[in-house]
């Protein structure tokens, strides 16, 4: 039996392992500063840090270990479509989070579906231009709104007239620097209103419900 050839795979190929090796080590470092480094810094989600991780080297491992079958680029895009759409029920994501699931997936499809003609320092290159972009949006463009859901007992306060007066009731409770309000849903049975607000807010702290 020969050994070198188990299953129709080459075990003992060397140049597959380094340029496994090589394009994994560029993708788990570009993950990690976009994830750890720049996400979280901005957004304080540590929870959302595992799904990034796992989808992104899922992604990179099914996309690089799929490429002996000749892939089209239509793959690629299918593969990308499939992962871009995914509902998750039992929380609602927020379009920040999509975002970076969106660059999770666009990161591992450029590490380990780039052509081999291209070097390895263009691939570095392709990721420092998605890293300093992302980091320049983050610190310049982008301001980091938050937000809560309240419940919140003041019935009389969610009149249109009364709303300036509502913001201000909540930025003394909550301590927040709320700016604007969604009513979500009014319980006249108890006299409560379920209100999401929003907050811009240096560091994100976790979204629970504030019952006040």
């Amino acid at each position: 039996m020969d050994t070198s050839n188990f299953f129709s795979f080459n075990i003992l190929n060397g140049d597959f392992y380094l340029h496994f090796t090589l394009r994994f080590v560029i993708n788990i470092i570009s993950i990690f500063i976009i994830t750890k480094l720049i996400y979280f810094h901005f957004r304080r989600k540590r929870e959302y840090l595992f799904t990034f991780f796992v989808l992104n080297i899922l992604v990179f491992l099914v996309c690089f270990l799929l490429q002996s079958t000749q892939l089209s680029i239509g793959f690629a895009f299918g593969i990308f479509a499939i992962f871009s759409i995914l509902r998750y029920r039992t929380i609602t994501v927020p379009i920040k989070e999509m975002t970076y699931v969106f660059i999770s997936i666009a990161v591992a499809l450029i590490n380990s579906l780039l052509s081999n003609q291209n070097t390895y320092l263009f691939m570095g290159i392709t990721n420092l231009i998605i890293i300093v972009g992302i980091y320049i949006l983050e610190k310049v463009f982008v301001k980091n709104e938050s937000q809560k859901e309240v419940i919140y007992e003041k019935i009389d306060l969610i009149k249109p007239a009364n709303h300036n007066l509502l913001i201000q009731d909540l930025k003394d409770r909550t301590g927040l620097n709320i700016h604007r309000f969604d009513i979500i849903r009014i319980d006249f049975l108890r006299d409560v209103a379920r209100i999401r607000v929003y907050y811009y807010d240096k560091f994100h702290t976790d979204d629970h419900d504030l019952n006040r």
